[in-house]
């Protein structure tokens, strides 16, 4: 019985360690997929910037399209690192310990089979017991249940003893796939930091060469070409000061059609003036009249 006592506490020591391992290597896959996931969309972040950095740079001037474009090309080219960066994070780490459900699932069978033959062995001891008690002096029955007792012994033996090398070599396994799993992780974010700070090297190199006075100068001269082109379209300003005003040619105007409106009124008052003079009694009497009465 002391034996099966002490079965039963090597076999929970090894549940822990596969227990332990099915904890965090769970943890371990879950958290590791969604940092690359997380990688992935900084990717195509990055991918957008880049495509909004070419777009700005042909509204620009010469020296700063030229400028925004070789950033945008060495922009694009950290986003190429960062592809192999997820693409190894997958083969290298995900892979490896989503491959640790399977192989918890296996020791986990060889831990039941142990299980069902220490069962079975306390099982036969049980009902040894029972028949030393009940029926003592029943050699037959007692030296049958004997045997039992002993093939579910050695079964139990045995099935320890695989266990026992299952254990360790899942152990084993283990340690070395912890280690291999994030020294790969490691190598992979060293590649891509030490590939993306040669190009963002460059990169800060591009963007601190330059000169923003070419393109300024361009402005300006732009700028002053639109403003002379402006002056030359304006008419040429009489001497008197009054007259440069804007509005000065408008009030000229609109006094010479006043003018013309004082004439059109004085030409009405006259013909009215002679329409009375016909309709007055004084002359009544036709201009021609006179000749017929003769």
């Amino acid at each position: 019985m002391n034996i099966i006592l002490s079965r039963d506490s090597q076999v929970k020591m090894m549940e822990n360690v596969v227990t332990n391992a099915e904890t965090y290597f769970g943890k371990f896959c879950t958290l590791m997929a969604a940092y690359t996931r997380k990688t992935a969309k900084l990717r195509d972040k990055s991918d957008l910037l880049v495509k909004q950095l070419i777009d700005y740079a042909n509204t620009e001037n010469p020296e700063l399209r030229t400028t925004m474009r070789n950033f945008a090309e060495e922009l694009a080219k950290v986003q190429d690192y960062r592809q192999a960066e997820v693409e190894r994070l997958e083969t290298k780490v995900i892979q490896p310990l989503k491959a640790y459900g399977i192989l918890i699932k296996q020791t986990r069978a060889e831990i039941k089979k142990f299980n069902n033959a220490r069962n079975n062995e306390i099982k036969q001891l049980e009902k040894l017991e029972k028949i030393r008690q009940r029926s003592p002096s029943d050699r037959h029955m007692i030296s049958q249940a004997e045997s039992n007792v002993h093939k579910a012994s050695v079964d139990a033996s045995r099935t320890t003893h695989q266990l026992e090398e299952t254990i360790d070599e899942f152990q084993k396994q283990k340690l070395k796939d912890i280690q291999k799993i994030f020294l790969d992780f490691v190598t992979i974010e060293m590649v891509f930091h030490a590939k993306a700070l040669e190009v963002y090297s460059n990169a800060f190199q591009n963007l601190q060469g330059y000169d923003l006075e070419k393109d300024l100068e361009d402005f300006r001269a732009k700028i002053h070409i639109a403003s002379g082109t402006f002056n030359e379209a304006r008419p040429v300003t009489a001497t008197n000061p009054s007259h440069s005003l804007p509005w000065s040619a408008g009030t000229q105007s609109v006094q010479s059609t006043l003018q013309k409106l004082k004439l059109v009124e004085s030409d009405e008052e006259s013909e009215e003036n002679q329409l009375e003079d016909f309709s007055s009694p004084e002359n009544t009497q036709l201009p021609w009249g006179a000749g017929s009465t003769r």
